[in-house]
């Protein structure tokens, strides 16, 4: 006997001798599983995908060794005051009044707050240091007053620089303003302290009179951003889960027709979902975007497997085997399908353990572990429970519901299920041939599937959020100020939150040639770069804050000529020197924002030309570094995006191919120890890569990009074929090896499995569906991926494997390779 029949003769032993005994060790360990349950933590955004890049690394040096950010300081926030006239004398006091509230509450540890309104109030009264007393100047100002001040405040530039574009300095009026805030925090603070405080300032915001938060009074920051992203999955999950709930309960009830049998199933579902939760839990694995989706997939795979136990072992009972007889027939079939689906699906899942993100690598773990515990409770659990309940049915009155399995005899069904058979008979080749030519011509088109990676990827568009904020409590959607702002800023200010590329000196800039080596790589631009009137990019870095101060301080600039042999305006020599004077002048040069304090690294940024797309300015800024001379990193927001879509899209295929690999040497070696023909395992792969060809031409087709989050899908549709072309493929071997034609065990198989496989389909393609839903677009393009994977494979088996079988059998035959059956003699059957 082989070591698969004595692990299945001892499941047959164990769930028809002592069912109780399984059902208790099950409820038992659930029970454990809901102590890591409390313990998961949750973690959401496109920082997840960013970890570990050269690029990122560079711009995280930046934020912590120059004063002026790439990305704004995770430490400071932004309040977006929107009002008829921001300039007005109401709208002045407002902001002040608000500016001072913020300021004088110390747990806020706010450190100081600046807006246009700070520079009217100085100018009306010069002793007024705090946003109070300058509050109090603005609103004893006559109109004159008030004028005047607003004039000198606009030629020193604190007018303009602060609120929005359409700006009218004749008219003094304009629409918007924006308060900076800075908080008094170490630049190593937890990202929950941040959200905190922020969270904090917005409700004394909200406390102001005249301003209402999150609609003409807006704070925004790093803090309030991850606060809405987790908001984003909790959201989901509370219109999603109960959605998916009440879907699949309608088809579980169509696929059992049997309330109780129904139950049972869920009971698994449950436990199943419930032990992959507490395994997060225990293994400190967090709750991200990306394991979302894990849990439509365990139903997936939890609702195949189940509704096969059910309706395998209801057909024997219709032969009139007892209950005991028909469960351990039912088990001796499926297990050994159970064991191949599980395992070539933790191999799809476990490809994902290679991908340099870290939230596909918890994918791949979670996944893999909770494909192992569906295993074990529709393998083990499940059945020993419906022996259980059946027995007691016997004894008690309890009555009959549905109790034929799902496409048997001569229902509708049934004659739908037949059309495959049909075409196997009829033309077997034509059929093989179109479907795979499709599935071809499908991946081949889907080669040019688009990438995409930002942090405006993870959020909904605002006309998603406003049909969702129709909803009932408690589906009504948080109210996010992420899409508000960035309209606000592109609409209002005129600004993007990309326009630049930077390049991070990561070496000593304190040698003599330093200065010119920087100054170097602004000539001869790529044509992305805005450029200057003499022709060089229009850059800033502190060779440009040296001669913008060299220009307006004579002084400075008799120190650069002096130093300067080459007479360009760029210090060669004694930059040391240059670099004290410079720095001893104070903030207003901005050197601390180019310059580290070390002086061991410098950055130079690029301008980008509008309209430019983003990778082609990534790809100008990285051929910069790499022809100059100097020890230079490209990094900023869209560069670090860039990197992720090109490590996005070589780990993806990647991943793929691993999967195929491994799943394609088990299922070839596992048929080959089964059955003795490792020809069964090659018949299983093709359907399944038909199924991946359709899928990733449906990508390109449907203009879904591939990202970090369904990056996946490619290995996971792996396993999501081969679930389906197993059960087909393993009952036609079981039937055929008895001795029968092939069309009989066609037949056979397509009135059992296919019924089956039909039910699981259904269920399952609107389980995963629902995620069609989610707030969370990328979440919603995951689940129709999910779902057509679904039914590609359900297709390629029900249509496909007959005419494959067929064809293979017909060709195979003429050089010894086709499917005879085999003898009870044969390799592998009894173990020898």
């Amino acid at each position: 006997m082989s070591a698969a029949d004595r692990f299945i003769e001892r499941v047959d032993e164990a769930v028809t001798s002592r069912p109780a005994t399984v059902v208790a060790v099950f409820l038992l360990v659930s029970v454990v599983a809901l102590g890591g349950v409390g313990a998961i933590t949750s973690s959401a955004g496109a920082d997840q995908f960013t970890e570990d890049l050269p690029e990122q690394e560079a711009l995280d040096d930046i934020e912590e060794d120059f004063e002026t950010a790439i990305a704004g300081d995770a430490t400071s926030a932004q309040l977006i005051i929107e009002d008829d006239n921001v300039l007005s004398r109401t709208a002045l006091a407002r902001i002040l009044e608000t500016q001072d509230r913020l300021e004088s509450r110390s747990t806020l540890r706010i450190a100081s707050t600046t807006s246009h309104a700070n520079a009217v109030g100085a100018q009306l009264d010069p002793s007024a240091e705090t946003p109070g007393e300058q509050r109090v100047a603005v609103e004893e100002a006559t109109p004159p007053e008030l004028r005047d001040a607003i004039e000198a405040a606009d030629e020193g530039g604190a007018v303009g620089a602060q609120v929005s574009a359409e700006y009218n300095p004749t008219a003094q009026r304009a629409g918007f303003a924006i308060v900076g805030i800075s908080y008094d925090l170490p630049g190593d603070a937890t990202t929950a302290r941040v959200t905190e405080l922020q969270t904090r300032s917005v409700a004394v915001v909200d406390g102001v009179p005249g301003n209402e938060a999150g609609e003409n009074a807006i704070l925004f920051g790093d803090g309030i951003l991850s606060s809405e992203i987790n908001a984003l999955l909790s959201d989901t999950a509370i219109i999603v889960f109960p959605a998916a709930l009440a879907l699949i309960l309608g088809f579980l009830l169509l696929a059992y027709r049997d309330p109780i049998d129904m139950g049972l199933g869920l009971s698994a579902l449950v436990m199943a979902v419930l032990w992959t939760f507490g395994f997060m839990g225990y293994a400190g694995v967090p709750f991200s975007d990306a394991l979302i989706t894990v849990f439509p997939l365990l139903l997936a795979v939890g609702i195949d497997f189940g509704i096969h136990i059910i309706n395998r072992y209801r057909e024997e009972r219709l032969t009139g085997t007892g209950i005991a007889t028909s469960m351990r027939t039912t088990t001796d079939q499926l297990l050994i399908a159970f064991l191949l689906v599980t395992i070539t699906t933790v191999f799809s899942f476990a490809a994902n353990l290679g991908s340099p993100f870290q939230p596909n690598q918890d994918f791949g773990i979670v996944a893999a572990a909770g494909m192992v515990f569906t295993l074990l409770v529709f393998g083990i659990y499940l059945p020993a429970a419906k022996v259980l309940v059946d027995r007691w049915r016997e004894r008690l009155p309890i009555p009959e519901f549905g109790s034929t399995p799902l496409g048997s005899g001569g229902s509708a069904l049934n004659r739908v299920l037949h059309v495959g058979v049909d075409l196997s008979r009829i033309a077997p080749v034509v059929v093989v041939a179109v479907i795979l030519i499709g599935a071809a011509a499908g991946g081949a088109y889907g080669t040019g599937v688009d990438t995409e990676f930002s942090e405006e990827a993870f959020f909904p568009d605002e006309e998603r959020l406003e049909r969702y904020a129709a909803l009932p409590e408690p589906f009504a959607p948080t109210q996010y100020t992420f899409l508000s702002i960035l309209s606000i800023f592109q609409e209002e200010f005129e600004q993007d939150f990309v326009g630049s590329v930077t390049l991070y000196i990561d070496q000593s800039v304190r040698d003599d040639d330093s200065l010119e080596l920087i100054d170097r790589t602004t000539r001869n631009p790529p044509d992305t770069f805005e450029t200057t009137d003499n022709w060089r990019a229009d850059s800033t870095s502190i060779v440009t804050v040296i001669q913008d101060r060299a220009d307006s301080d004579p002084e400075f600039r008799r120190t650069v000529e002096a130093n300067d042999r080459l007479g360009n305006g760029v210090p060669d020599r004694n930059v040391d020197d240059v670099y004290d004077e410079l720095l001893a002048m104070g903030d207003e040069t901005n050197a601390r924002g180019y310059l580290a304090a070390d002086r061991g690294s410098a950055r130079i940024d690029y301008t980008v030309k509008p309209g430019v797309d983003d990778a082609q300015a990534v790809a100008d800024v990285r051929a910069l570094a790499e022809r100059t001379p100097l020890e230079a990193v490209p990094t900023g927001t869209f560069v670090v995006n860039q990197a992720v879509i090109d490590v996005l899209l070589e780990s993806a295929v990647d991943s793929l191919i691993l999967a195929f690999v491994l799943t394609a040497t088990f299922l070839m070696l596992s048929y080959r120890y089964l059955e003795g023909k490792a020809v069964y395992g090659f018949l299983n792969l093709i359907p399944v890569l038909a199924t991946v060809g359709l899928l990733v031409g449906t990508m390109r087709l449907l203009d879904i990009p591939l990202t970090p989050i369904n990056a996946p899908i490619l290995s996971v549709s792996i396993g999501l074929g081969v679930d389906y072309t197993v059960h087909f493929v393993h009952r036609f071997v079981d039937e055929y090896k008895e001795g029968a034609a092939i069309e009989d065990a066609l037949e056979v198989t397509i009135a059992g499995t296919g019924g089956a496989l039909t039910g699981s389909m259904l269920t399952t393609v609107t389980g995963l569906g629902v995620l069609w839903l989610a707030v969370i677009p990328l979440i919603q393009d995951f689940g129709a991926l999910l779902a057509l994977g679904v039914f590609y494979a359900y297709l390629c088996s029900i249509l496909l494997v007959p005419s494959l079988v067929v064809v293979w059998d017909r060709y195979g035959s003429r050089i010894g390779l086709g499917l005879e059956a085999l003898s009870e003699e044969e390799p592998g059957v009894d173990g020898s």
